[in-house]
């Protein structure tokens, strides 16, 4: 269905036949009646429902048209036109939403502005009220000025009345020789007051200077204060950081004790791989005697495949044989009746005989198959718990590498731990798919590695020692006499990984006894069971180094910090103890000083009068007592 754009515009089925497609060209579907040329008229004059009613119609005939066409399903024609639909509703909810929001920012704005009206009708009717009250204030003060002019003209009234009343009498004086007097004196009181005013003007001005010097001389002060409490404040900071730069000056020192420590644990881990080079190279021999094995191996190996190439071309060869006797049968056969067409007994059993022989190199091959499935399932098996415990070794390794120790008996008690458990690290890297070497390559591992192993029989008590060579040999030979059952289970992996070279020597070897075969199974190894619970073991192991190692630092460090404290007091008693020996000696000279003046005082006033050496000494006397009092004090501080 076609979107009217227009208001009196109805749509051909021409036009809308081309827009009427699939879902994903709905766009063009909605843009097409705009741009189209609209040809049937509706009506003009009726509302907007009746125009969208005249519009549908012709719409529904071009899809019924398009079914007729294309033989498309009503059922997606009819979900076109209602998601067509519901974008419409949708679009016309998006332009109601924009006008809503339109209209709220509008009255947003519409309220900012009405609250900054009224504030400022607010600042104005608080200045009219201010203008009210000056002017009521003037208006009384008018009205006051109005009393009190009404009050002076009745009363000069009343004194022209007495006055004219007095004129009538002949006794009185004339007027003019009662006012001169009075205009004298309101002359004479006019000028005073004109002097006060000018008093009260000079007055004025001198208390407004005064007022100025005093916002000065407070504005000065201020500032004297607020730059001595910054002084003060640079004192303090001044205090701070001395007292900074005397624990960093400790700190220094106590780093360079660390380096040094830390040169001397490098000399040694250095000494300690010169001596695991030359270990290396004393294993040399081992190495040589392995590799000439893996040689031999490989050629061992290629006689194999070449024994199975040439099976393989026998069985070809036996191939055609049959097939040629099958042809000569054939041919010889074709000339006979149907009666006398037999085949021969011997070609008969070469053929059973080929047959049976194909399908047991087909079973061995299947059982080999099977064997190397399983021996890889176990394989993988263990490599996946191989590098859980590698995963948890690195995590903990990463751990015990970021501690750091500080006192000389951790970093004395770390190295051992750390070479024990190298020592144990290098023990695993040496071994290969879970197998330990023989007992020679061991014995030499031994020579080598038997500061770690030491080591490690000294810290771990448990199941950790079968690090050494001779308790793994106790261990392996307690394994391999316990029967049948746990010797298949420990040695089952290994076992299966050598099933297909014993095969091989069973076919290449037929003549060989079973006695060969137990001394192979009875090998000196171990599984790789037992070498994962043992590498676990040696994990928890280095965890508890290290959390011991963490504890021990974390007490190192608080008896350092007491001992810088006890350093910072000590500091202090003695710098205390400095300042009241200075107080004590200065109080001591004073003493020694009041004593020659006391003596010098006697020996002068001994001819003088009784009674005033005797205040003079009690004076001296209370002043030394004083002083002896205040030093007593000082020293019992």
């Amino acid at each position: 269905m076609a979107d009217l754009s227009g208001e009196g515009d109805g749509v051909s089925p021409g036009t809308t036949t081309p827009e009427l497609r699939c879902n994903g060209c709905s766009t063009e579907y909605l843009a097409a009646p705009a741009a189209a040329p609209l040809t049937i008229s509706g009506s003009f004059k009726e509302g907007k429902m009746t125009r969208r009613r005249t519009a549908i119609r012709p719409s529904l005939d071009a899809d019924e048209f398009m079914n007729l066409l294309h033989g498309s399903d009503p059922v997606k024609v009819e979900l076109n036109r209602l998601e067509n639909e519901v974008r419409d509703k949708d679009r016309e909810l998006g332009e109601a939403q924009a006008e809503i929001k339109a209209l709220r920012l509008s009255e947003r704005l519409r309220e900012k502005a009405l609250t900054e009206e009224l504030g400022k009708l607010e600042e104005k009717l608080k200045l009219t009220e201010s203008l009210l009250e000056t002017k009521n204030l003037e208006i009384k003060k008018i009205n006051d000025e109005k009393k009190a002019s009404m009050a002076a003209q009745f009363a000069a009234e009343a004194t022209l009345r007495r006055v004219h009343a007095a004129q009538k009498d002949d006794d009185m004086p004339p007027i003019e020789a009662i006012l001169a007097p009075l205009e004298a004196e309101l002359k004479l009181a006019r000028q005073e007051i004109a002097k006060l005013q000018d008093d009260n003007k000079a007055l004025d001005r001198l208390t407004k200077s005064k007022e100025a010097a005093l916002l000065e001389a407070e504005r000065t002060v201020q500032v004297a204060l607020a730059k001595a409490s910054m002084v003060d404040d640079l004192q303090n900071k001044n205090q701070d950081l001395m007292k900074q730069i005397e624990i960093c000056q400790e700190e220094n020192k106590i780093l360079d004790k660390m380096h040094r420590q830390k040169v001397a644990e490098v000399e040694k881990l250095s000494q300690t791989v010169r001596e695991l080079e030359e270990s290396v190279l004393a294993g040399g021999a081992a190495a040589n005697a392995v590799r000439n094995y893996q040689r031999k191996v490989q050629e061992m190996n290629f006689v194999y495949v070449l024994q199975e190439e040439r099976k393989t071309l026998d069985r070809e060869l036996a191939r055609a044989k049959v097939t040629a006797n099958r042809v000569a049968v054939v041919v010889a056969n074709e000339w006979k009746d149907a009666n006398d067409k037999v085949m021969p007994v011997r070609q008969w059993l070469e053929d059973r005989r080929f047959m049976q022989g194909e399908m047991q190199q087909l079973r061995e091959k299947l059982a080999i198959a099977e064997r190397t499935a399983k021996s890889e399932a176990q394989l993988k098996e263990k490599y996946h718990l191989r590098l859980k415990v590698l995963e948890e070794g690195l995590k903990a390794s990463s751990d015990g590498n970021n501690r750091t120790t500080l006192e000389g008996k951790c970093l004395s008690n770390g190295p051992s731990r750390r070479q024990s458990l190298g020592g144990a690290d290098n023990m695993s890297k040496l071994t290969s798919n879970g197998f330990l070497p023989k007992r020679t390559a061991s014995s030499q591992l031994r020579s080598s590695f038997s500061s770690g192993t030491s080591t490690i029989l000294k810290h771990a008590k448990g199941t950790s020692k079968s690090f050494d060579g001779g308790t793994r040999s106790l261990d392996r030979g307690k394994v391999l006499s316990n029967g049948t059952g746990p010797k298949y289970s420990l040695n089952k992996s290994s076992n299966v990984i050598r099933d297909g070279e014993i095969l091989n020597t069973r076919k290449e070897n037929p003549d060989e006894k079973p006695n060969e075969l137990q001394t192979v199974d009875t090998e000196d190894c171990v599984s790789g069971l037992l070498y994962d619970m043992l590498q676990k073991e040696v994990i928890a192991l280095r965890r508890a180094g290290h959390e011991k190692d963490q504890s021990l630092k974390d007490k190192d460090d608080a008896i350092e910090m007491l001992a810088k404290k006890v350093d910072t007091l000590t500091k202090a008693m003695e710098i205390e103890a400095k300042k009241m020996r200075r107080e004590v000696a200065a109080m001591e000279k004073e003493v020694t000083a009041m004593r020659g003046e006391k003596e010098h005082d006697i020996r002068a006033k001994r001819l003088g009068s009784f009674k005033g050496p005797i205040n003079s000494s009690q004076l001296l006397s209370g002043r030394y007592f004083l002083l002896e009092s205040f030093v007593l004090a000082l020293l019992m501080r």
